[in-house]
């Protein structure tokens, strides 16, 4: 009984200093949108998301359960937590509306932010940003597949 309070516990204050961590994050990324727009900040690619944009859906190097599990480990450290593991946590209503709030300032600032952003190479990049999380969320949901169709123990 003991085990699973304290099990309990490690979770929820994993889980709460998470919401704080996201919320801190959320507000330095809103405040620095403007020096991205202008692209004097640009986010590198991870590589774990540039390999799986190569090949989303190659097996080489994939001979075990371990070696799948350690590259769908690899995506979630870059992806953030998947769909369906109990991983997610709650959405926080006057967080999302703060955020949006401090979008709209922010966007504010910049007039014609569009144009901006085209010109400075800060919308591509985005767009290339977005393309290789889709690619990444394609391989782990791949590769959770395949670690299923293999029977490996234990189930992600």
């Amino acid at each position: 009984m003991n085990k699973i309070l304290l099990t309990a516990a490690v979770a929820l204050s994993a889980t709460t200093a998470f919401a704080q961590e996201s919320a801190t994050q959320k507000a330095g990324e809103i405040a620095t949108q403007p020096v991205r727009d202008v692209g004097i900040d640009k986010k590198a690619i991870p590589p774990a998301l540039v390999a799986a944009g190569a090949n989303a859906y190659g097996v080489a190097g994939l001979t075990s359960c371990a070696k799948i599990g350690a590259a769908i480990g690899e995506l979630t450290a870059v992806l953030g937590p998947d769909f369906g593991t109990g991983e997610q946590s709650a959405e926080n209503r006057a967080e999302k509306i703060a955020e949006a709030g401090g979008k709209t300032v922010v966007n504010t600032v910049i007039p014609f932010r569009g144009l901006v952003r085209e010109i400075s190479g800060a919308a591509p990049a985005e767009r290339r940003m977005n393309a290789a999380l889709d690619a990444g969320y394609a391989r782990r949901g791949f590769l959770r597949g395949l670690y299923l169709q293999r029977n490996c123990k234990p189930a992600l």
